[in-house]
């Protein structure tokens, strides 16, 4: 098991390369878009809300071989290597998602995308097929001594507005409307579309997809349906387009936040499977459509116990902090990472027997 760090766009610089390093990551997982009018800093994950939070990048312009090799160069140069990419822009995927008429050529373009990944060497992009994306949190001092950090207390349905998908406004001229109301099956069907065409190219350029279940893991959030929202979810995700490049971005929150099934048996299940492309280490308390974001080591879920699991079944890769609770202090959101990279790191060397 490696210790890794996530960051935003705006965060790939040196400043945030030293602090990962010193808090004692090895690996990055970074994404490659920002959340406009969103402080990532503060709660390291976007909230969402009615209107959304950002604003999509260009549809016809995907993240060059060049910059990929730019950035993991730069990355390389400060004693660290990229694991992984997290999340596609909206604005090459929205048709996709939403199965719209640009959908075969942002295909295309997707395909081309993830060629520059494997070219690149970064051996993971992680997605999450999802329309509504991160929706119905809500921010409060919900962790140990009134630490600020996120939540739920119900679930949002208020309709997405044509013209946005994932939180993400990609076409400010969109008519009048809302994205049109779809079952679960016509979800999957898009989802098994994206399968059939990006994991052959996936497979040739070297690239493990990690799918993210759904954040929260509801079964409608804004009017739309939900894929992965329960743990035996992942599995039919699996089955649907068998390869050694589908794999799952295990987020251990997500799980421990839905209603069924139990997060030690899912670690195992998957674990074993060799499935897991990286973890999200995080810890909650409940389970949608009440829940709360805590520190790593007074949630509900036995950390420990995950990584014992995790090792029984030889798990060699990354785990990140993904988003913490912030800390009083000048420097919130630093402080909340570096309290959960310590916790991981000590609890990685216990159990690895060092």
């Amino acid at each position: 098991m490696k210790l890794g760090f996530g960051l935003y766009r705006h965060m790939l610089d040196a400043e945030h390369f030293n602090f990962a390093k010193q808090c004692g990551a090895t690996h990055l997982v970074v994404h490659l878009v920002d959340y406009f009018g969103h402080n990532a800093d503060s709660t390291d994950q976007p909230i969402g809300g009615k209107e959304g939070w950002g604003k999509a990048g260009k549809a016809d312009t995907i993240w060059t071989l060049d910059e990929l090799l730019d950035l993991k160069k730069e990355i390389n140069g400060h004693g660290l290597e990229l694991e992984a990419i997290e999340n596609f822009d909206p604005a090459h995927w929205h048709d996709i998602l939403l199965d719209g008429p640009k959908k075969e050529v942002q295909m295309e373009n997707l395909k081309q995308l993830i060629r520059n990944v494997g070219k690149a060497g970064i051996p993971i992009f992680g997605y999450n097929f999802s329309l509504a994306g991160v929706s119905s949190r809500i921010q409060g001092p919900y962790a140990r001594g009134e630490a600020i950090s996120v939540g739920m207390e119900a679930v949002d349905n208020t309709p997405i507005p044509n013209g946005m998908v994932w939180n993400m406004v990609y076409d400010e001229n969109a008519p009048s409307g809302r994205v049109p109301r779809i079952d679960h099956d016509e979800l999957w069907n898009r989802l098994q579309y994206f399968l059939d065409e990006i994991i052959p190219v996936a497979e040739e350029a070297g690239v493990k997809l990690a799918a993210h279940p759904d954040d929260p893991p509801m079964p409608y959030v804004r009017d739309t349906p939900r894929l992965v929202y329960q743990p035996g979810m992942y599995q039919k995700l699996l089955d649907m387009k068998p390869s050694p490049s589908n794999n799952l971005e295990f987020c251990l929150g997500s799980i421990a936040e839905m209603t069924e099934g139990d997060i030690y048996e899912a670690t195992d299940t998957y674990s074993k499977q060799g499935k897991i492309g990286y973890i999200h280490f995080r810890n909650v308390v409940g389970k949608v459509p009440q829940y709360k974001e805590v520190f790593v080591d007074e949630g509900d879920i036995d950390m420990f116990r995950i990584l014992k699991i995790l090792k029984k079944n030889n798990f060699e890769g990354v785990l990140i902090p993904d988003h913490t609770p912030q800390m009083t202090c000048s420097a919130p959101w630093y402080a909340g990472m570096a309290y959960a990279m310590g916790y991981m790191k000590a609890a990685i060397s216990k159990v690895n027997g060092a």
